[in-house]
């Protein structure tokens, strides 16, 4: 089993900046790839960025050139970096891994951090 916590979300005026981490603790054994996930009220869960264990990323259209996710291996910790934050960039933030262990998928859900952007 592998749990997942965020951490770093907020409150944050239009233009501003915040940094969200996501600490994975237990069996990371087959884990491969990270994610960041977001869902405003009343719309579906999007993803918002990836990373695997290669160092590749992937970012949504709407956040490129804004946020940055990036990975401490040491620390098992994923961060997202969210600069010129916008309103519509409202959300709960949630983490998510996936990989496999001996031919078993895994996916594991954090239980999500508020991100509020006031404009």
């Amino acid at each position: 089993q592998v749990q997942l916590v965020e951490s770093g979300g907020g409150l944050v005026q239009a233009g501003g900046s915040l940094r969200l981490s996501c600490a994975a603790s237990g069996n990371i054994f087959g884990i491969n790839a990270m994610y960041w996930y977001r869902q405003a009220p009343g719309s579906q869960r999007e993803l918002v960025a990836s990373i695997t264990r290669g160092d590749s990323t992937n970012y949504a259209d709407s956040v490129k050139g804004r946020f940055t996710i990036s990975r401490d291996t040491a620390k098992n910790t994923v961060h997202l970096q969210m600069s010129s934050l916008q309103p519509s960039d409202t959300a709960v933030y949630y983490c998510a891994a996936r990989g496999e262990r001996y031919n078993i998928r895994l996916e594991y859900w954090g239980q999500g951090t508020q991100v509020t952007v006031s404009s």
